[in-house]
């Protein structure tokens, strides 16, 4: 089996450039997560921002302020994890493609 350190420098630094590509396009892969049948929206992107809330007048109880306050952070987190998942399921098959590509023993898809 012969071993080509130029190939495999090419390899890692067009890695390096998917990673960084990978990085980029989390800021614009986004998930929307509605909670309370729709009294809350929260929309956030791959990168761990949250983008917006929505609250329907609806949830809005001047005696149970609790309530919304946790309707919120349902929304957020429900929105967080549903984009985090999107940017981990394209990551997951870029490393199954790359690792694919260097064809070590063991390591392909």
């Amino acid at each position: 089996m012969s071993f080509d350190m130029n190939k495999l420098m090419q390899q890692a630094a067009q890695m390096q450039a998917q990673v960084q590509q990978m990085q980029e396009d989390a800021v614009k892969e986004t998930a929307e997560a509605s909670v309370g049948g729709g009294l809350v929206k929260v929309t956030a992107n791959g990168a761990g921002a949250v983008l917006s809330i929505e609250i329907s007048p609806d949830a809005i109880d001047p005696s149970d302020p609790e309530a919304l306050g946790d309707l919120v952070l349902a929304g957020v987190n429900e929105a967080l994890r549903s984009a985090a998942a999107k940017v981990e399921a394209k990551a997951q098959q870029m490393q199954s493609e790359l690792l694919g590509g260097l064809g070590l023993p063991g390591l392909s898809g």
